[in-house]
């Protein structure tokens, strides 16, 4: 309510705080509920993925262990370095392996139970599966390759629940109108937590690579504790309304919700529009960033000679590249009110971007720009996907108030991601061993193809959308302009039934004068011959 002065007094007199919140709310009402839910999701999962980061940070140390370089005198695990390398990506493939069949099975349990709870219970055991493998197996000297497998692919299964119950939980707090700003900035917390990790290794791995697993499970184990006290799945939970997710419904009666709706049949949601789409360009994109989260440190060190340290440190610029891109790739997206253009922009601009990177010399600091670059174009469709989308297509018109989808459907994108990302961890060390790193790269770029074909339909779909809603709204704008135009006049003039009746009164007042004039000439003009 306006007491005194204008709007734009009053908006002037906004503190800067208040104004970048208003314009990520996007028109909605937020609480302090709304910054807990963003903040705790935020972070539990940036201490999910900072663990998950830890074995590609030490896979140097990891290989100098097994293969008997290591300070203790043990019976080596592998003959040699190229033998280690090919276990450490079956590990990556396993892990990735596990995790998409978990993405399927984890976004339906977020459906039927409540999403916090499930949560909290997959970052527990994920932790203490982290710790397994790389704290308790160093400190025992225990080295096995079954056993490694066994532990690290079951960790890839409990991550799994993670992913699709926090989107879940965002996509309940937060409605269409912001989502796009609040999870391309929330997604930043996968590279967030990438750059935690790297940064815990980095400064723990020179006093011995188990450190780096106990540090950073410690972390995962502590953020499951505030997850399971004071995480809200749903506004409904507190007594808060939903968040609106059109202007639709502005219209519809608000029913006080007290129980949740049901779960949507996993085939189902295979079929609603643009899940399919999504899913298999995810499972080309996510080969691709995966890549870099898996071996870019590994790569840095074996191409350029860096120490492991030093290229742990490094690879968090990738990182940073993904962050900028989600925010404004987010912000941007709202505020245009579709997705699709700007990940296809960003995906052809992706080719660029790694064929310089594959081109980069030995130098840090070009090395760096680059790599921002490349995380930019890489990373950033990579977390929209992932998080914006997937929460739109769960949210579709087809199932909203009569079913619950979005954790379902983000599985699915997510699970098809992660069989992609995992084949590609089986590719990538064949590859370079046979063609070398630009070989690689090349592949990158191919797959970033692939996803925009993937994607060329929805675009082209979506574009014939928009221009038929600017044909309607142009039409409608000529129709009320006429129809203004027409009020005017008959405001102005009076009606055309009116303007008609006095057209011909004044014609017939103009025929009856001349026929007077005319008659009274004749009458003149005859008195006067009679004269």
């Amino acid at each position: 309510m306006l007491a005194h002065g204008g709007v734009g007094e009053r908006n002037n007199e906004r503190p800067t705080l208040a104004r970048i919140v208003a314009f990520f709310a996007g028109g909605e009402h937020w609480t302090r509920h709304h910054l807990l839910v963003f903040l705790l999701t935020f972070f539990s999962y940036a201490t999910l993925h900072a663990s998950r980061k830890t074995l590609s940070t030490v896979k140097s140390s990891l290989i100098d262990k097994w293969t008997g370089n290591g300070t203790h005198d043990v019976a080596p695990l592998f003959p040699d370095a190229e033998s280690a390398e090919s276990f450490l990506a079956l590990l990556d493939c396993g892990f990735l392996a596990a995790y998409a069949f978990g993405l399927y099975v984890g976004g339906m349990l977020g459906d039927r139970y409540n999403p916090s709870k499930v949560l909290a219970i997959g970052m527990y055991l994920s932790s203490i599966a982290v710790f397994v493998f790389g704290t308790v197996t160093e400190w025992l000297h225990f080295y096995s390759k079954v056993f490694y497998a066994t532990v690290w692919i079951t960790g890839g299964l409990f991550q799994s629940v993670a992913w699709p119950t926090e989107i879940c939980i965002i996509g309940n707090w937060f409605g269409h109108n912001s989502r796009g700003a609040v999870l391309g900035l929330w997604s930043a917390c996968a590279s967030v937590g990438n750059i935690l990790g790297t940064l815990i290794s980095s400064r723990t791995v020179e006093l011995g690579y188990e450190y780096a697993f106990c540090s950073n499970s410690l972390l995962l184990f502590i953020g499951g504790f505030f997850v399971l006290v004071f995480l809200r799945s749903a506004p409904r939970d507190l007594g808060l309304p939903d968040p609106l997710e059109s202007h639709d419904d502005l219209n519809q009666v608000i029913e006080e919700v007290t129980q949740r709706p049901k779960p949507i049949n996993f085939w189902r949601a295979w079929m609603l529009p643009g899940v399919i789409a999504y899913s298999l360009a995810y499972a080309c994109l996510k080969l691709v960033n995966y890549s870099f989260f898996f071996w870019l440190p590994f790569y840095l060190q074996n191409r350029f000679g860096w120490p492991e340290s030093f290229a742990d440190a490094l690879s968090a610029w990738y990182d940073w590249g993904g962050i900028i891109a989600a925010v404004i790739a987010g912000i941007l997206s709202d505020h245009l009110s579709t997705r699709t253009p700007v990940i296809e922009t960003m995906l052809l601009l992706s080719t660029g971007a790694l064929f310089a990177y594959a081109n980069s010399p030995n130098n840090v600091f070009i090395n760096c720009m680059l790599m921002v670059v490349t995380g930019f174009f890489v990373g950033g469709p990579a977390n929209l996907i992932s998080s914006a989308v997937s929460a739109d297509l769960g949210r579709a018109e087809q199932v909203r108030g009569s079913a619950e989808a979005l954790s379902t459907v983000t599985g699915i994108i997510d699970g098809t991601g992660s069989v992609g990302a995992s084949i590609g961890q089986l590719l990538l060390p064949v590859v370079q061993h046979a063609f070398g790193w630009v070989a690689v790269f090349y592949g990158f770029i191919l797959m970033m193809l692939c996803t925009f074909v993937c994607l060329t339909p929805l675009l082209w779909k979506e574009m014939m959308e928009r221009r038929r809603y600017r044909y309607n709204i142009l039409r409608s704008g000529r129709s009320s302009s006429a129809q203004l135009i027409d009020a005017e006049q008959e405001e102005r003039f009076g009606s055309h039934e009116e303007l008609l009746s006095d057209e011909t009164a004044d014609s017939n007042m103009v025929r009856q004068t001349l026929s007077d004039v005319t008659a009274t000439h004749r009458h003149r003009r005859m008195n006067a011959e009679d004269n």
